[in-house]
């Protein structure tokens, strides 16, 4: 069964807004918003997280993360009183925070549901899967408060959809439903609101089965190559491919397919 994760780090005593907890069984770690019914994402609460995924990362007893929450909406977004509040230098650091997601070395599986909007979208689009409920919707709408998305959520959705569609979205506030996110190549998955843990625990079983070195590889590669040349990109994917082929794991892989059995990765 999944505990309660106890942080050493001062900073993380008391948890603003989220809970962590680890299934050790199941290699995973859970960090979930508990302010329902929206979820509202406090400033401090933005700091916080960066610090629990770098500290996940770093926990030997974990192979995958998932954010989810607690209630019928993941996030309705920011708290808007916050911003007005921060001081010019917090606020600059709101799309490193919300970014954390991303440079965590390991997979990182959002499950969304209901309202995702604001900083809840932009932590969503930060992680590597995103699960999406027949219930979500999707929007960035700071135009409406005479902002631009501010943690990087317009920036991730050009690379994702291009930049027509992130300005019909940005610009207009527009929501976007699961299915088109879906067919828009924003959700991983879509699936019926009942079955939303159900195809986030098969995900997190799916992931276990495959090397921690090749994945944790992969998701760099993929990350670092994002804006580069087609040539660099080859480039790059084949010294990864080279430096993988001396590793524990790859022996173990060749070995299990040949003899057709499960393969047993230890991650070096």
């Amino acid at each position: 069964m999944p505990s309660p994760y106890t942080f050493s780090d001062s900073r993380l005593a008391k948890l603003n807004g989220f809970k962590v907890e680890i299934d050790e069984a199941h290699e995973r770690a859970d960090i979930i918003l508990v302010r329902p019914p929206y979820n509202i994402v406090a400033m401090p609460q933005r700091d916080q997280l960066r610090l629990s995924f770098e500290t996940l990362d770093e926990d030997t007893r974990v192979r995958i993360i998932v954010l989810r929450s607690e209630g019928e909406h993941f996030s309705s977004g920011g708290n808007i009183g916050g911003f007005m509040e921060a001081s010019p230098e917090h606020v600059s650091k709101l799309a490193w925070n919300i970014a954390a997601p991303a440079r965590c070395a390991k997979p990182v599986i959002v499950a969304n549901r209901g309202y995702c909007f604001g900083v809840g979208f932009e932590l969503s689009l930060a992680c590597d899967f995103r699960i999406a409920s027949e219930t979500t919707q999707y929007a960035l709408p700071e135009q409406k408060l005479g902002q631009i998305p501010g943690s990087g959520g317009s920036a991730r959705l050009q690379k994702m959809v291009g930049i027509t569609r992130t300005k019909d979205i940005v610009m207009r506030s527009k929501r976007i439903s699961a299915k088109q996110a879906l067919e828009w190549g924003i959700a991983t998955e879509c699936v019926p609101d009942a079955e939303l843990e159900k195809a986030t625990d098969r995900l997190v079983d799916e992931l276990r089965t495959f090397s921690p070195l090749a994945q944790r590889t992969g998701k760099k590669l993929l990350n670092d190559t994002e804006d580069s040349t087609l040539a660099i990109a080859i480039e790059l994917e084949g010294h990864c491919y080279s430096r993988l082929r001396q590793s524990d794991d790859f022996k173990e892989g060749v070995e299990a397919f040949n003899a057709k059995r499960p393969p047993k990765f230890i991650g070096s």
